[in-house]
């Protein structure tokens, strides 16, 4: 299994507007995906600002690039999200997972 990781930050004010935006539209897209295994968006408030991490979970590479296209390694950030986040990453990172406690 492969993690794909990705991080932004939003205004305390637009923090919920971005995580609405995972939780209604990124997410149940992903869910009909072929070889996506779940999703987790971690939130964590730091001087007045709110940093996501996005952490997708996939059976291959070749699944992660059925989603993100040849370049693996940029973001796919839709226009939703990047109005609602005032950075974020261009780029993802991408781990095996050696250990799923779950």
């Amino acid at each position: 299994m492969i993690a794909r990781t990705w991080c932004g930050t939003a205004s305390a004010e637009k923090a919920d507007d971005y995580q609405r935006h995972f939780t209604s539209r990124v997410a149940p897209h992903l869910k009909e995906l072929a070889g996506h295994k779940g999703a987790y968006l971690l939130r964590r408030q730091d001087k007045g600002e709110v940093e996501f991490l996005a952490v997708t979970l996939w059976d291959s590479i070749e699944s992660i690039r059925a989603f993100a296209g040849p370049n693996l390694d940029v973001a796919n950030v839709e226009p939703e999200g990047r109005a609602a986040l005032s950075r974020f990453d261009d780029f993802a990172r991408h781990y095996d997972v050696a250990y799923n406690g779950v």
